[in-house]
C-alpha cells in the first residue's frame, strides 16, 4: 500500500496489506464451494497487488471448512507465484509441534520463503476431544508446545523433546536455511506475555477495536525488553473487517446482511464444559465490528486503515473481506480495496506493476516453479 496522499495516510509507511480468509460456509454453498471461492480471492489478491494471504482453521464448523491451514497454504503457494500465504492461525493445542514445524519448513523452502506460519491455542473445543490431546494440552500445554515449536525452527541442526514432549535429539529435515519466524494469535495478556518472552510477533484479530490492541501492544513491548528482546525488531499483525461501498451506509448494509450467516456457523462450536458458543449478541456485534474497521465510503476506509496502520509495531494488515456477501461481492470488495483505499497497483504476469482487465484480476499464473520464487512485495512500505 502506498500511502502519500495526506497526512492521515502517511501513517501507513512500511506496512503491508495482506487478505484474512475464513473459507466460511454460506446458506445454499457445500463446503467445497466455500473452499474453492477462499482459493478464488487468493488469486485476486495476488492480481490486485496485496503482499499475502492468510488462511484462518477450524473443525467441525461451517464458520470455516479449512481444517488444515497448512495443507489450503501449499495449494495456494503452488498456484501463486509472488505473494506469502500464511496460516492464521494452526491450532497448536492439537497438533504435535514437530509435524507442524516440519510442514512449515518443507512450505517455507519450497516456496521460495513464501510461507508464514501464525498458530494459536484455540479454544476448549471438542476438537481437543477428537484429536486426543485433551483439556491439559489446551490449559497447561500451549508454552511447551510453542518453545519446542521455535526452537525447530530456528535453523539448528537437531532438537531435542522438552519435559511435556520428550524425545532424543533427532536431525531436522529439512532444515530452514534461517530462522522462521512464528506469529502468535493473541487475545489474553497471558498469551501476549509468552510471546514477548520468545520474541515472536502478535496476530490481533478482529475483535478487538484499536484501544484494546494499543494496551495489548503496550504490554507486549514492556515485557519483551524485560526479557532481552527488542521490540523495534518484531513486526506485528493486526486483522480487520474491510468492507468497501459508495457510501458508508451501502457497505454496513452490505456486512449487515452479508456477515450474520457467516457468524451463525460459531454456534457450531461444542464446548467441553457445555456452556453455549457464539457470540451472546450477534447483531450488536455486528454492529461493533462495522464501527471499529474499515467499512464505508473509500474515505472512511482510508482512515480507519491509516488509523490501524499507526498501531505501535504493527507491519501487516489482514483485510477480511467476506463478510458483504457471496464470490461477487467479495471479489468487487478485493478490487476497491486495493485500488480506492490502499493504492495497490494490479500486478502482471511479469511481476511488474500494470493495468489488468477486470475480467482476469481473478486469475493465476500456473507457471513452473522457478516462478515461485521470484520476489515478492508490492508498493505498501
Amino acid at each position: 500500500m502506498t500511502v502519500d496522499s495526506s497526512g492521515a495516510r502517511r501513517a501507513g509507511r512500511g506496512v503491508r496489506a495482506h487478505l484474512f480468509l475464513l473459507a466460511g460456509q454460506r446458506p445454499g454453498d457445500s463446503h467445497t464451494e466455500a473452499l474453492l471461492t477462499a482459493h478464488h480471492y487468493g488469486h485476486a489478491a495476488e492480481a490486485a497487488g496485496f503482499a499475502g494471504v492468510w488462511i484462518a482453521e477450524h473443525h467441525f464448523i461451517s464458520y470455516g471448512v479449512c481444517p488444515s491451514a497448512t495443507t489450503f497454504a501449499a495449494h495456494l503457494l503452488g498456484a501463486t507465484r509472488r505473494i506469502t500465504v500464511g496460516t492464521a492461525a494452526c491450532i497448536l493445542s492439537n497438533r504435535h509441534p514437530v509435524a507442524l514445524g516440519e510442514e512449515a519448513a518443507l512450505l517455507h523452502e519450497l516456496s521460495g520463503g513464501r510461507f508464514r506460519l501464525g498458530v494459536g491455542r484455540g479454544g476448549p473445543w471438542v476438537d481437543l476431544e477428537v484429536f486426543g490431546t485433551g483439556t491439559e494440552r489446551f490449559t497447561h500445554g500451549f508454552h511447551d508446545s510453542l518453545e519446542l515449536l521455535t526452537r525447530w525452527l530456528s535453523g539448528r541442526p537437531e532438537v531435542a523433546g522438552n519435559h511435556r514432549f520428550p524425545f532424543r535429539a533427532v536431525p531436522v529435515v529439512p532444515r530452514p536455511r534461517r530462522r522462521l519466524p512464528v506469529w502468535v494469535a493473541a487475545t489474553s495478556t497471558g498469551t501476549v506475555d509468552l510471546a514477548a518472552r520468545h520474541g515472536l510477533p502478535l496476530l490481533l484479530g478482529l475483535h478487538a477495536d484499536l484501544g484494546e490492541k494499543v494496551e495489548l501492544l503496550d504490554r507486549y513491548a514492556r515485557e519483551a525488553e524485560a526479557h532481552g528482546q527488542d521490540p523495534a525488531d518484531i513486526e506485528h499483525a493486526s486483522a480487520h473487517l474491510a468492507q468497501v461501498a459508495e457510501t458508508d451506509a451501502e457497505a454496513a448494509r452490505l456486512v449487515g446482511s452479508g456477515l450474520p450467516p457467516l457468524l451463525a456457523g460459531t454456534r457450531e462450536y461444542v464446548r467441553l464444559d457445555g456452556a453455549p458458543a457464539g457470540p451472546r449478541d450477534p447483531a450488536g456485534y455486528v454492529e461493533h465490528l462495522i464501527d471499529i474497521h474499515p467499512v464505508g465510503a473509500p474515505d472512511r476506509c482510508r482512515q480507519a486503515v491509516a488509523r490501524a496502520a499507526a498501531l505501535p509495531g504493527v507491519r501487516h494488515l489482514l483485510f477480511m473481506v467476506e463478510a458483504g456477501g457471496g464470490p461477487e461481492v467479495g471479489v468487487a470488495n478485493i478490487r476497491r480495496l486495493a485500488t480506492d483505499v490502499l493504492d495497490l497497483a494490479p500486478v502482471g504476469d511479469d511481476g511488474r506493476d500494470t493495468p489488468m482487465p477486470a475480467s482476469q484480476a481473478g486469475s493465476a499464473s500456473g507457471d513452473a516453479m522457478a516462478r515461485y520464487h521470484a520476489s515478492h512485495g508490492n508498493g505498501y512500505r
